[in-house]
C-alpha cells in the first residue's frame, strides 16, 4: 500500500491511523477471539502501516502521523466497559509520544486525537441513546469534529507528541 501511494503521489505527507474496533463488555466476558480481533486491528494494524510509512517519511525528510485513540484510555466509564479498548488505544497513545521523540529531529511529527462518543454512519442511531449525557457539552460528537482536529494538527507544525482530546469535555472531568 505504501509503495502504491508513493508511486501514485510521489510521497506520503500524512498517515491517519484510524482503524479500530470496539467491543464493549465487562473484562471477564471477553473471549480469546475478542482479544485477538481487537489486538489485530487496533495495534498490529497500526504497527504494520506505520513502520513503512515512517521509513518513507524519513526518506523524504518530513511527514505527520496522527493516531486515533479514545478518551476512555484516560477516563474510563463504568457505564461503558472498555478494558481492551483502553489496552490497545492506550498503547497507541503511548507510542505516539515515543515516536514523536524518536523522529522529531528527522522531520516526522506524531500526534494523536482522542475522541469521545462520535456518531458515525456505521452504527445504528439507537446505539447512541443516552450517550450525550456522558459528555459535559451534552451532545454526541460528529465526524467533522474529528476531521477539524486532524486538520488543526496538520497545520500546527510546532506540535508533536500531543494527544488532542475531542470528547465534549470528557477529559476535563464530570
Amino acid at each position: 500500500m505504501v509503495k502504491q501511494a508513493v508511486d501514485r503521489f510521489g510521497r506520503i505527507d500524512t498517515l491517519i491511523n484510524t482503524a479500530g474496533i470496539f467491543i464493549g463488555k465487562p473484562f471477564t466476558d471477553y473471549t480469546l477471539d475478542d482479544y485477538e480481533a481487537i489486538m489485530a486491528v487496533n495495534l498490529a494494524g497500526s504497527f504494520h502501516i506505520t513502520q513503512p510509512v515512517i521509513r518513507q517519511m524519513l526518506t523524504q525528510g518530513n511527514g505527520h502521523i496522527v493516531n486515533i485513540t479514545t478518551s476512555l484510555v484516560d477516563h474510563p466509564d463504568s457505564r461503558r466497559p472498555s478494558a481492551l479498548a483502553s489496552l490497545t488505544k492506550g498503547g497507541l497513545a503511548a507510542v505516539t509520544r515515543s515516536l514523536a521523540i524518536e523522529y522529531a529531529s528527522r522531520g516526522v511529527r506524531v500526534n494523536a486525537v482522542s475522541p469521545g462518543v462520535i456518531e458515525t454512519p456505521i452504527h445504528d442511531p439507537s446505539a447512541y441513546e443516552g450517550m450525550a449525557d456522558l459528555q459535559p457539552l451534552g451532545r454526541i460528537g460528529e465526524v467533522s469534529d474529528i476531521a477539524d482536529a486532524i486538520l488543526y494538527l496538520e497545520q500546527a507544525t510546532f506540535v508533536t507528541g500531543e494527544t488532542l482530546h475531542v470528547d465534549g469535555g470528557q477529559a476535563a472531568g464530570h
